[in-house]
């Protein structure tokens, strides 16, 4: 089970309507998607060979630069400045 199905189950098990749960029509997580549980495994097993750089939104990664006194974001097309 990848964490996507792991959080998908675990909306369905909340009584529909509650906080968190999941509409009873929908289909599974990894078909409204659309990845093949294969591939989403590889790509999850292999994540930080194929990432050189930050991952995130850019607002969670120019706080982080700036936490680390970062002059720019790296991997940012366009640099950012911090100031």
């Amino acid at each position: 089970m990848t964490g996507a199905e792991l959080l998908d189950w675990t909306g369905w098990r909340f009584s529909y309507g509650e906080r968190g749960s999941i509409d009873e029509s929908l289909p599974p997580i990894m078909e409204r998607l659309k990845l093949e549980p294969d591939k989403w495994r590889y790509t999850a097993i292999h994540f930080e060979r194929s990432i050189t750089g930050f991952v995130g939104t850019v607002r969670s990664m120019v706080e982080f630069c700036r936490r680390l006194d970062y002059q720019r974001t790296p991997g940012l097309s366009t640099g950012k400045l911090l100031n």
